[in-house]
This record gives C-alpha cells, sequence and structure tokens, in this order.
C-alpha cells in the first residue's frame, strides 16, 4: 500500500542466470549475452508512450522523478496530468474527510498530487473523478473527455485491489470506458505513471495482491485477494497490462519482499521480476512490446530476479530455489530483458576492499516480527559480499520451522559498479540460492 508521503502507512501495513560479462559500463543479466545497447540516462520514447513505475514512498522534493514525468508528458507549462487514485478508501470511508490537514482519501488525495505536480511543472493537473464513491464515472463520456485532453497520467497507492474494482469490468476483467481511453492515449505517446499500488496495477498476468516473504517462502502462493495480508496473493488475469517483460513488485527493500517476489515468480512460471525500491522509478519504453526496455531513476535501486535457469520445488525440509540470478541496478542504469544487456554509464569497477568475513544477517526479508530488523537487508548483505574478497555469503530468515538461508555466490570476474569511486552500488549476476532446514520455532 501506499498513500501521499504525509499520510505514509507505517511498517505494519504491508499489503500490498550464466555467467556476467562485465566490461566498464556493461553487463548481462541471463545466461544468454548479447551486444551492448547503448542506454545513457533514460531516453525520450519514441513512438507508444512510456511508463513511470515508482516502489512507493515517493518523497514530494524528488525532482528527478517528478521531473520525468512531466517531461515525458510534453514538458514544464505543457504537461497536463490527470491523477487518479481509487486505490485510496472514498470519502465516504474517511472519518477526517473534512479535514485537509488529516484526510486520506481518494478525492484529498488526488488534490495532494495535483498540487504536487504542479509545482514541479505541469501546466495542469486534474483529479479524475473515479472511486469506489463514483463507480459510475469510469464509464462517463465526461470523463472520458477529460481524459483526452491529458498528455499523461499518474495513479496513486493504496490498495491495487481497488483498481481492479473500479476501472474493470467484472470477472470479464475488460476495460472501462476510463480505462480504455487511457490505454490508448498511451498508445499514442502519453506517459503512464504511479506509486506502489499505482505502479503495481499496470502488472500483466499473475499481479501481486499480498504478502509476506516468509510465509510465501514456507507456504507458496494462493490465486486471489485474501484478507490476511500475509498470504502471497495474485491476479492470474493481472492488472492493466500495461507491462509485459516480467512481475514486478514494490516497498521491495523497506518491507523485504524479496522472498515473495521470488515465490510467485517460481510459482507461476516467470522469468523476470522487477522489484523496486521506494523513491525510485522503473522507467519503461516500449510497454506493452516485445522491446520493451527499462531504466532506473531515483534515490535507490531495482532488483532485477531473473529465474529463467532456476530450479525450485518442495523437499524434505520445505521451499527451494537454486540457480536464480539477483541485479541490483541504480540510478542511470539500463536493461534490455529481450537479450539481458546492462547499460552503466558513469559507473566503474570496484576492486574488493574489505578481508573480513561479511557480516552475519540473521533476518534476510526484515520479518515484520523482528522489532531490531532493519531495511534493505538482502541489499545490505549482498553490497558487503560485493566489497570483499570472499566470493560467497549467506544470510537466513528471522523465522524457523523451517528456517530458509540465502546463499549469493559471485559469478566468474564479478565486480560491483560505482559512481563515486568508493561503494558498491550497481551489482550484476549474483547467483542467488535458496534452501530450508528443519528448524523449529
Amino acid at each position: 500500500m501506499s498513500t501521499p508521503s504525509k499520510h505514509r502507512p507505517s511498517r505494519a501495513v504491508r499489503r500490498t542466470v550464466g555467467a556476467a560479462g562485465i566490461a566498464v559500463c556493461l553487463g548481462v543479466i541471463g545466461a544468454n549475452p548479447a551486444p551492448a545497447v547503448p542506454y545513457g540516462r533514460v531516453p525520450s520514447h519514441h513512438g507508444p508512450g512510456s511508463l513511470v513505475l515508482v516502489g512507493g514512498g515517493l518523497k514530494d522534493a524528488n525532482t528527478q522523478v517528478y521531473g520525468e514525468i512531466v517531461r515525458r508528458a510534453g514538458g514544464a507549462g505543457r504537461a497536463r496530468i490527470g491523477i487518479l487514485t481509487a486505490a485510496s478508501v472514498p470519502a465516504s470511508q474517511d472519518p477526517d474527510a473534512g479535514d485537509p490537514a488529516k484526510c486520506s482519501n481518494s478525492e484529498c488525495n488526488g488534490a495532494y498530487y495535483a498540487d504536487l505536480f504542479r509545482r514541479h511543472g505541469a501546466a495542469d493537473a486534474q483529479w479524475i473523478p473515479v472511486d469506489l464513491d463514483h463507480l459510475a464515472g469510469a464509464d462517463s463520456d465526461s470523463v472520458v473527455a477529460q481524459i483526452n485532453s491529458m498528455t499523461g497520467f499518474f495513479f496513486g497507492g493504496g490498495d491495487q485491489y481497488r483498481y481492479v474494482t473500479t476501472l474493470l469490468h467484472g470477472a470479464r476483467h475488460t476495460d472501462s470506458k476510463v480505462l480504455a481511453a487511457i490505454r490508448a492515449k498511451l498508445s499514442e505517446g502519453a506517459v503512464v505513471s504511479g506509486s506502489s499500488a499505482g505502479a503495481q496495477i499496470a502488472s500483466g498476468p499473475d499481479m501481486v495482491t499480498g504478502g509476506d516473504s516468509y510465509p510465501a517462502l514456507r507456504d507458496g502462493s494462493r490465486p486471489g485477494y485474501f484478507d490476511d495480508p500475509t498470504v502471497l496473493g495474485y491476479l492470474p488475469k493481472g492488472g492493466f497490462g500495461f507491462l509485459r517483460s516480467g512481475l514486478l513488485d514494490t516497498h521491495t527493500g523497506t518491507t523485504g519482499r524479496e522472498g515473495r517476489a521470488l515465490r510467485l515468480a517460481a510459482d507461476t512460471g516467470h522469468d523476470i521480476v522487477y522489484a523496486l525500491d521506494e523513491d525510485t522509478a522503473l522507467v519503461v519504453d516500449r510497454p506493452g512490446s516485445g522491446h520493451e526496455r527499462v531504466g532506473v531513476i531515483g534515490s535507490q535501486g531495482v532488483s532485477v530476479l531473473n529465474l529463467s535457469a532456476a530450479r525450485g520445488g518442495e523437499g524434505p525440509t520445505g521451499w527451494h530455489l537454486h540457480n536464480a540470478r539477483y541485479s541490483y541496478l541504480t540510478s542511470g542504469d539500463g536493461y534490455d530483458p529481450r537479450t539481458g544487456t546492462v547499460a552503466t554509464p558513469g559507473k566503474h569497477r570496484l576492486a574488493p576492499a574489505a578481508y573480513g568475513p561479511v557480516p552475519p544477517n540473521t533476518d534476510v526479508f526484515y520479518s515484520p516480527d523482528n522489532a531490531a530488523g532493519t531495511p534493505y537487508s538482502l541489499r545490505t548483505t549482498a553490497r558487503a559480499l560485493a566489497a570483499s574478497t570472499r566470493r560467497t555469503a549467506t544470510a537466513s530468515t528471522y523465522e524457523s520451522g523451517p528456517r530458509f538461508t540465502v546463499t549469493l555466490t559471485e559469478p566468474r570476474g564479478f565486480r560491483p559498479l560505482s559512481a563515486d569511486g568508493t561503494t558498491p552500488q550497481t551489482l550484476l549476476n549474483l547467483r542467488l540460492d535458496i534452501d530450508s532446514d528443519a528448524g523449529t520455532d
């Protein structure tokens, strides 16, 4: 879930591949090396529109991300942004709806984001009146006319299932008039953006609806939407289907969702997961085509989890996954999911500088039950390994019964990449294995 930053929920709210060939600015994610495709900074789209999908927690002052959305919508002074916030509770369910300082409902949040986009240079930004209080708006010709006057769109956070119930038609999963109009605008060159649930809803088949990493690894995934937010649920028909080259997850490092993302991908047969960190965007050109290209902008990064050569299944002590690949892309990096090519302009290879062991990690997926846990736990171990002379590091789950152990292994010739020359930032093609033991709580 996510709401505008002034109303962001606490941590307790939790719903929602081969050897690397690495040159100074080049890597390959996956088992099939391919020629480099220069990427540079995230380019403007040519032809069909583009996506800017944020992992949640988007800071009001993040001029890089807001500026990219505005730029792709026509630029400062020309961009017209339609704000959709149907993932939030409607005003009728918000006890503070009448208090602008406390309200956190769809209309209130729409006004909040509209003001932010105007402050970041948009010529205009308007709330699109579709939510649980305005279901008829999804098929209103006047709202469609409003959509058609926009050059870009932003979907706010909350619960992505509310977007399903407001903008798609029931079990048929067909577009409302408003969603059809947005889809047409995207195909004509508009930018579609969103944060948290507003990014998640861009997913194609098997969109995640909830779940925590440990119960996901232990119990597996289940199709549907569940009142228990720890259950790894997913919608087989997906969300709006704007993004097609991989599964999508959000709030990754801050809620330790790498485990659930890996389990869902393994259960549903997907090769790639984009696991987005907060205040960071995955920028997608040619979305929905067989030639999607992605880039990363923002303050954190995106984990690209590749299962194309992975093997998983149940064993005597629990579930396991072997030979997955973990890469962590940071701002300015680009990735071609069709070829596995990675471009890392402005970053340089680092030699390891630490000679001691990698610090132990007994809460690799940042359990909600561990009051002393820390966010970005798996990334912390991965970067510590990258900075050391060791080739392998292990980290385990906080829970046992069974306990899961994650093993990260550097491929031959591995070097982290850095923009500042001192700290590991971008990591390519660490092997990731998950095994279980028969420990008890």
